[in-house]
């Protein structure tokens, strides 16, 4: 998960770790568990995924190449997310 104060902040900060995870092979589950608890959430956010490393450097550059209307800057897009978690043994009391 990816989060800033604007949508060209975004897109730069996905160009950044694009480079970064590209340059370095790191772990990728260490890198998305640190981006989402280690770091500020803003209102401008992009998710995303892969199996692989190649596929989420993939979805990095096309978060980071995103024309500007494909990063909403006034709230647009945003609504209800509807989650299917399965039968609900996997919860508390389900």
């Amino acid at each position: 998960m990816l989060s800033a104060r604007s949508g060209e902040a975004l897109r730069a900060q996905a160009e950044r770790l694009a480079v970064f995870v590209s340059e370095r092979g790191v772990d990728v589950a260490g890198v998305g568990f640190s981006l989402l608890t280690s770091r500020a959430v803003f209102e401008h956010r992009a998710v995303v995924a892969g199996s692989d490393l190649d596929a989420l450097v993939a979805r990095l550059g096309e978060v980071a190449a995103a024309p500007s209307r494909a990063v909403p800057e006034d709230g647009a897009g945003r609504g209800p997310v509807f989650v299917f978690p399965g039968q609900g043994a996997q919860w508390v009391g389900g």
